[in-house]
């Protein structure tokens, strides 16, 4: 092992961590789910950092980072969803849109051998968003009661967002396709 693992291993931190915030979440431990969900929020910004700074990216790198940060969310959100702290009917928003833009990865991969993610800025406000609700939710149900407001205010914010940003990768990764297609004729 080398420094050059470092950011990998943190990322494989974040995969262990999904375990404990499950539990506490469904232990009723919003206050610690809180802080776990920080702490590997954190870590992704570390082994990111780590990654870009010193050149310590790899390939395995670059699929595990995105699949521990989805694996959290999408854990977390479906029981805040079960415990009635978030609309199921969001929680099925942000999973179909990712259950559709991973179908789609795999169609293109499919199509050219190769695929080479790129989020967009609208993905990145829609990943901050999301974050964002499940931390105000989690200090809601945990620390302090926010007003009711600025909680459905953000769940508006998110959905569109969510909603935005799928449709922005289908157009985006349907318009790839096509010119991949109309190149190889």
């Amino acid at each position: 092992m080398t420094r050059r693992d470092i950011p990998n291993l943190i990322t494989f931190f974040r995969f262990v961590l999904i375990i404990p915030v499950a539990v506490a979440l469904l232990a009723d431990r919003m206050d610690i789910a809180l802080i776990l969900f920080a702490v590997a929020g954190f870590s992704d910004g570390i082994d990111g950092f780590l990654a870009r700074q010193f050149g310590w990216r790899s390939k395995l790198g670059a699929i595990m980072d995105p699949l521990a940060d989805k694996a959290l969310m999408v854990t977390t959100i479906i029981i805040m969803g079960f415990l009635g702290l978030i609309p199921w009917w969001l929680v099925v928003l942000m999973v179909l849109r990712d259950v559709i833009i991973l179908v789609g990865a795999v169609s293109y991969f499919r199509l050219n051998g190769k695929i080479e993610m790129d989020p967009s800025v609208l993905s990145k406000l829609n990943t901050f968003l999301q974050i964002s609700l499940v931390i105000a939710l989690l200090w809601n149900a945990g620390f302090e009661p926010l007003s009711e407001w600025l909680l459905q205010g953000l769940i508006l914010i998110v959905t569109a967002s969510t909603v935005l940003s799928g449709a922005d990768y289908v157009l985006r990764w349907s318009r790839k396709a096509l010119h991949s297609v109309n190149d190889s004729d």
